[in-house]
């Protein structure tokens, strides 16, 4: 009997033993993840130009201080368009605007983000902008599947019309204090929103955003999301950006 025991015991070890080698084995076999075209980027903040512009020339750029350490990373994006006081020639004025301008007190902000300068008496328009969309995911080693919109003011108008021009660019879209087309709603029914707007803006209408996030939900889509804050004014921004609970939120959303 007993040795029959240690027969059986010493076979569970040794059955235990080539287990543990043959996962060893697959771990040591799995494929490496090619990083031969990875190209070494500043980190922080740099003012950069559009390779081949349209509208758009300029956009400040931050890279999280760890890019160049994980080669491998397929890092997700935002976008932010700026309000109506940043346009023109100088990209310090968008580097201190909204999200920009909170992101940049921290280096390890987890995303790439790219914040374009509208020109002089110009408007946000979705080819330029597009441009640059694709540069964005041909220069940098981002997840085109992770890739989130968001303006303010007039950049919330700016963020509402691309996304109703190409919802399937993004992931999630983060409209604040801007307007959009009702009409066109529709199309963004099945698309994560999550729009802000302060109840006492005297610049744009909280009905702008109610009117949007209304007609999203009566086309059926359960996917939007609404802040409305009684009091704020103008500047529904900095509390959003502020709140960790949206780039959470942002994460989790993937095409």
């Amino acid at each position: 009997m007993r040795l029959t025991i240690l027969t059986t015991m010493l076979l569970a070890v040794i059955t235990a033993a080539s287990c543990s080698k043959q996962n060893d084995t697959d771990k040591e076999t799995a494929p490496p993840v090619d990083t031969t075209n990875f190209v070494s980027r500043t980190t922080g903040v740099t003012f950069q130009e559009v390779g081949h512009p349209k509208g758009v020339t300029d956009y400040v750029l931050q890279i999280p201080a760890s890019y160049n350490q994980k080669k491998a990373a397929k890092w997700p994006v935002i976008i932010f368009l700026h309000g109506i006081g940043e346009r023109g020639n100088d990209l310090n004025k968008v580097k201190n605007a909204g999200l920009a301008g909170i992101a940049a007190k921290d280096p390890d902000f987890p995303f790439v983000l790219i914040s374009p300068q509208c020109k002089t008496d110009s408007w946000w328009d979705v080819p330029s902008l597009t441009i640059l969309y694709n540069e964005i995911l041909e220069k940098y080693n981002v997840d085109s599947s992770r890739v989130y919109l968001t303006g303010l003011s007039m950049g919330g108008y700016g963020a509402w019309a691309w996304a109703l021009s190409a919802p399937e660019k993004f992931a999630a879209v983060v409209p604040i204090c801007g307007g959009g087309t009702p009409s066109k709603a529709c199309v963004l029914k099945t698309k994560p929103v999550w729009a802000f707007h302060n109840a006492d803006d005297p610049t744009v209408n909280v009905r702008e955003s109610r009117n949007m996030v209304n007609a999203i939900r009566d086309c059926g889509g359960t996917l939007v999301k609404y802040t409305e804050n009684p009091t704020g004014g103008h500047n529904a921004w900095t509390k959003a950006y502020s709140d960790p609970a949206l780039f959470t939120w942002l994460k989790a959303q993937k095409l």
